[in-house]
């Protein structure tokens, strides 16, 4: 039992969350980045990667069902599902909430954090990893990507850190990187990935999201949800090949949810074309700030 210990999670350089901890379940690095596994007052368990948030226990459903279900709501169909990321299990679990998903493949760099998840987080994964449907592979997601040109996929969900310096993900946000994405996606295809902060503060990575995902996709739209444990409203972006997901009517919408026999603690049919109605602050920087994302310029998060 430990007590008395605070994670700080350093927002920006004028802003800093802090969370007390009531006991420690794991601390340690593995190869790639720093693990805080822990039981916190106001969290339940809570994982912390390089000091930052990812996951309590608490709200966690928010920002899962956010991330997977307008996506693969907006698909009529979707049956092959690659998920970028995602140690924790939780986004599989989502994915595989389906029954018209046949194959749910996740490949996530961090076999060690994986391993961490799988044993002290059992209450996200709730047994997915064991799923028939679950491929799961250890490697760099953009190796993964580049080198599988014969596979393609109906939704492929980015469930990323965000991109910090020397952390494993800083190149998987970038144009030259979505062409490749994009040509792994079917004709139908959808792309959607967690896209950080959407307060006034630091909007700055989903607004450069917004741009570099347009030079790849024709529809590209950001949407939110407020996570109470990170302590912000969060941006989610969906970029599609042929799908509107605001267009879809409710009775269809209603129709996809009955029939898939789906369970969810946040999303809703009534709540999907809302999660994109976004304030005006937030229109505002999405035409103002940000840039494009490439290769040689990569996008770091300014802590």
């Amino acid at each position: 039992m430990a007590s008395g210990i605070w994670i700080i999670d350093q927002h920006t350089e004028h802003l800093q969350f802090h969370y007390r901890v009531h006991e420690v379940l794991f601390l340690g690095r593995t190869a790639y980045q720093s693990v805080a596994i822990v039981r916190a007052p106001a969290l339940g368990k809570a994982l912390f990667l390089d000091g930052r948030i990812q996951s309590a226990e608490v709200d966690e459903f928010i920002y899962h069902e956010s991330l997977v279900h307008p996506a693969l709501m907006t698909h009529p169909h979707p049956r092959s599902v690659l998920i970028m990321g995602g140690g924790e299990g939780a986004t599989l679990r989502e994915v595989l909430r389906h029954p018209c998903v046949e194959q749910a493949v996740m490949v996530d760099i961090d076999r060690e954090l994986v391993e961490l998840c799988e044993r002290l987080l059992p209450e996200w994964h709730q047994g997915c990893f064991q799923d028939p449907r679950t491929q799961l592979y250890y490697g760099d997601a953009r190796a993964f990507v580049e080198n599988s040109p014969e596979s393609t996929y109906d939704v492929i969900i980015s469930d990323l850190t965000e991109p910090i310096e020397g952390g494993p993900s800083v190149m998987l946000f970038t144009v030259e990187f979505y062409k490749h994405l994009a040509s792994r996606l079917t004709p139908e295809g959808l792309f959607v990935a967690q896209a950080g902060s959407a307060d006034p503060l630091y909007p700055d990575f989903a607004a450069s999201l917004r741009k570099t995902l347009r030079e790849v996709f024709p529809w590209v739209g950001l949407y939110w949800a407020f996570v109470s444990s990170f302590q912000l409203p969060w941006a989610f972006i969906m970029a599609s090949k042929a799908y509107n997901p605001i267009a879809l009517p409710l009775p269809e919408l209603e129709h996809r949810y009955r029939t898939r026999q789906l369970y969810s603690r946040y999303y809703s049919p009534h709540m999907h074309s809302a999660m994109f109605v976004l304030p005006p602050y937030l229109e505002e920087a999405l035409h103002q700030r940000g840039r494009l994302i490439h290769d040689q310029n990569a996008f770091v998060w300014q802590a």
